[in-house]
């Protein structure tokens, strides 16, 4: 089990020297979510399946904040995977499901334990410690297995200019989730790691419907990127609207990337000019029209041919007896970021669509329904030699109980089919989740 020590030694001394405090225990909130999943992903090309069930559990201490100029706090998560299925058979040993033992079969049950200081003055907040989620244009953390993805470094949050909101960080390591350690951060297909990614970012709203974005990062020795987004949200009437969504990417090279010695770029397995270096353009368009409970959102997404777009990935990263950390599945802020792939290699044109129904409309509150579809074309093979195209179908139904003793007991299935042409593709995959999620708050 992993456990910031220092974060959870500065979390305890707050609290035992301002429980007392007004704010501090009556902003208080204890939350204990609790989350059962089916995962099979079946390989149609033959090879490796996964196929498992596993329970998790979150529990989530948020503390107030103490009085004074500046008011004192404290996070504190604890998480626990359990097996629900034991054995080989369809586990594979690079399972981003569940953490594997050493024969190579799934552990019966993983936990670890993290938390953060908090402070806070006048409009802007400062966390410290390793259950950070960020949840930025340039940073997405991870929850679409069993237990979240989490972070450990501090961040800050500045709301002090009206319609401006202001963030910036450093985290030195990242916990997986499938797993119980921390590692360095990385970029897929790189086997050494660095403990330094710095951002910065603006959101600034314009008007009431238009908000602009500029972002910044930089992953030591591996890549620097710059974000431009803006979104608008025309109001065509009570119950009808128009979004505009664009987003662009500039990423480049930064210290020792592509000079060989583990810190070289896969380019998520396609072309790159310049072989393990981060050379990348990408910029995506999305359109959403929506009226009463229906939307229906259309958009393109271009991936120069240089190289592929580039995120923070651990999945490579290995122990040291050279095993998979289970630190594999990590997130971007792109619409492609499906359930089986990413169209993010060189050269690709992505046009997608998805239509989706909220039922409450026809009286089935809770009740959401949405299907989707991505054609990835002229991506650029590895090895420079023609060109590769793929497609993805997805579709996801979700009800949560909205009355009566069950209430809040959500249900979610989902059921994607990928397929793909040409050496760089991925191998043809049909994916189905079952995911049951409840929540209890205590406080």
């Amino acid at each position: 089990m992993y456990k910031s020590s220092l974060a959870l030694a500065v979390a305890l001394g707050v609290f035992a020297q301002q429980a007392a405090a007004a704010g501090f225990v009556e902003d208080s909130k204890l939350a204990l979510s609790s989350r059962t999943m089916y995962f099979n992903n079946d390989n149609r090309d033959g090879g490796a399946d996964n196929r498992e069930s596993g329970q998790g559990f979150k529990l989530d201490y948020l503390s107030g904040f103490t009085e004074g100029t500046v008011g004192f706090g404290v996070d504190i998560q604890a998480l626990w995977g359990i097996h629900l299925d034991g054995g080989r058979g369809k586990h594979p040993d690079n399972s981003s499901f569940f953490p594997s033992d050493s024969d190579g079969s799934a552990v019966s049950d993983w936990a670890r334990v993290g938390g953060n200081a908090k402070a806070r003055f006048s409009k802007t907040e400062v966390h410290y410690g390793s259950a950070l989620a960020p949840n930025l244009p340039i940073l997405v953390a991870n929850d679409g297995r069993l237990l979240p993805q989490t972070f450990e470094g501090g961040t800050i949050q500045s709301k002090e200019i009206d319609n401006l909101t202001v963030n910036a960080g450093q985290l030195t390591h990242a916990m997986g989730r499938a797993s119980s350690n921390r590692t360095g951060l990385s970029i897929a297909g790189a086997t050494q790691d660095s403990n330094k990614f710095r951002y910065g970012g603006l959101d600034y709203k314009l008007t009431p419907d238009l908000t602009l974005q500029y972002y910044y990062s930089n992953l030591e020795d591996f890549y620097k990127q710059h974000f431009l987004g803006a979104t608008h949200v025309f109001k065509i009437a009570d119950d009808q609207s128009f979004k505009t969504d664009l987003r662009y990417f500039d990423s480049s090279s930064d210290g020792k990337n592509g000079d060989g010695g583990g810190y070289n770029f896969n380019n998520n397995g396609g072309f790159a000019k310049t072989p393990g270096e981060v050379d990348n353009k990408t910029w995506s368009a999305i359109f959403t029209y929506t009226l009463g409970g229906h939307s229906l959102l259309l958009g393109h997404q271009r991936v120069n041919d240089d190289g592929g777009f580039v995120w923070l990935n651990q999945g490579s990263v290995v122990d040291g007896n050279g095993r998979n950390e289970g630190a594999g599945g990590s997130s971007f802020y792109l619409f492609t970021d499906s359930m089986v792939n990413q169209f993010a290699k060189a050269g690709e044109n992505t046009t997608f669509g998805q239509y989706a129904y909220d039922f409450a409309r026809l009286g089935v509150p809770g009740l959401k329904a949405s299907v989707a579809y991505l054609k990835g074309e002229d991506g650029k093979n590895a090895n420079g030699n023609g060109t590769f195209s793929e497609w993805e179908r997805d579709a996801r139904v979700d009800y949560v109980i909205q009355e009566g003793t069950l209430k809040g007991l959500g249900a979610s299935l989902r059921h994607g089919v990928y397929r793909g042409t040409g050496t760089s593709s991925l191998a043809d995959q049909d994916q189905t989740r079952l995911i049951f999620n409840y929540t209890y708050n205590f406080l």
